[in-house]
């Protein structure tokens, strides 16, 4: 018997450059199957819900819906709130008076938990409905997917970023420290990697979660760069932590924000980079140390969308529909790559990305714990996408000296 009845989307956590992608792509799947009767969009998330502060989004226009799909930014608003089980079981209760039969939840960890606990609250009350999570995060930290919408655009614009640093310091030297996004895992750090087009060129450090951080080890690896180019450009994960897993910003900064559940704040506050540079001042005696903290301008920066990123974040929206109706089926979409470069979207358990996070790969980190491996430059190439601008540099031979002959 056809589950028949209407559909409401939300979107949580943090905004990415194509999250609206996946969202118009559910909208324009839903629209082809009779089972689904009204398309609603939940205003804040899981907020939206409880509150019943939704949208009919069966009423939008094609058009329109092209334009939303190629803006950055949760379209729907979104939320940072965690549910516990009595909020799901509110979040539950909204969605059977309305008589909602499919829940898609387009978020990271914490919303395919939700859509978990709420599956779960339908199973016990024997209400039928589908519920699918649909993957999203610049972090790329979500189990089981080879990586996630919203990473691949976020990650293009912290190596074009990068690019642009290289000129910079090329010019007048010095060192150049950026703090990107990421607590648990490293990829997007290690996406300015991909910044290096010539031998002598930046990032010639990346320091990531995955590897204990030590300041005597960094000292000597920024004085060995140093020494070689006269710069050093270095590309540092904010989650960076020592070998008992503190975090290196609490460890030597006491004064730092909190939130709501009792944890430090690390992310966009420009602790880390000042901290670093000036350790690097006193201790390397070096003047020109200057540090960046790239807070929420990477996440959905206009303009800097890969076309491999945009693709994928629709098709995972589609799928979900297509999971939800013709499958009849529940859990968090997942993408899987195969060949050299193509993907496949699967269907995976929510207990399979709830609450879990993906490390970086022993692979694609080097031995030294300060850079990254020729197999993650191969991994990220294809998520970057086309029509990366390149840099030039003169080759014309230089002119023998005449007074100062050496």
């Amino acid at each position: 018997m056809s589950l028949i009845g209407k559909a409401v989307i939300a979107q949580g956590g943090g905004p990415t450059s194509v999250i609206n992608q996946s969202l118009v792509g559910i909208i324009e799947e839903a629209k082809k199957y009779p089972e689904i009767t009204r398309i609603y969009g939940a205003l804040h998330g899981v907020e939206g819900i409880i509150h019943e502060d939704f949208i009919d989004l069966t009423q939008e226009t094609r058009r329109n819906l092209d334009d939303v799909a190629h803006t950055p930014s949760s379209a729907l608003l979104a939320t940072r709130v965690k549910p516990d089980k009595d909020y799901c079981c509110e979040i539950f209760k909204v969605l059977k008076a309305h008589e909602i039969r499919y829940f898609f939840y387009i978020g990271g960890n914490d919303s395919s938990d939700t859509a978990r606990i709420v599956d779960e609250y339908a199973k016990a009350e024997g209400y039928r409905m589908r519920v699918i999570h649909v993957p999203k995060t610049i972090d790329n930290d979500l189990c089981t997917n080879d990586h996630t919408p919203g990473y691949g655009s976020a990650a293009r614009f912290v190596m074009q970023a990068f690019s642009g640093t290289n000129l910079d310091m090329r010019a007048l030297g010095g060192i150049y420290i950026g703090i990107i996004m990421g607590r648990n895992a490293g990829f997007l750090a290690a996406a300015a990697s991909a910044a290096k087009q010539y031998e002598d060129d930046g990032p010639h450090l990346i320091y990531l979660p995955e590897r204990p951080f030590e300041l005597d080890t960094f000292y000597k690896d920024v004085q060995e760069v140093y020494d070689r180019y006269g710069r050093c450009v270095i590309a540092v994960s904010e989650g960076i932590a020592d070998a008992n897993g503190v975090p290196i910003v609490t460890k030597y900064l006491e004064e730092l924000e909190k939130d709501a559940h009792g944890n430090t704040n690390i992310s966009g506050n420009g602790a880390l980079g000042k901290l670093l540079a000036d350790k690097l001042k006193n201790k390397l005696k070096i003047r020109r140390v200057r540090a960046d903290t790239f807070g929420y301008i990477q996440r959905c920066f206009l303009g800097c969308l890969s076309d491999t990123d945009c693709k994928e974040a629709r098709e995972v929206g589609e799928k979900a529909v297509q999971f939800s109706v013709l499958q009849e089926k529940d859990g968090s979409v997942s993408i899987r790559r195969i060949g050299n470069y193509a993907v496949q979207y699967d269907l995976v358990p929510f207990a399979a990305v709830a609450g879990l996070t993906k490390k970086m790969p022993d692979e694609f980190i080097n031995d030294s714990g300060n850079n990254v491996t020729t197999a993650f430059r191969d991994y990220l190439r294809p998520l970057l996408g086309n029509g990366i601008l390149k840099v030039a540099r003169f080759r014309a031979p230089r002119v023998e000296k005449i007074l100062y002959k050496e």
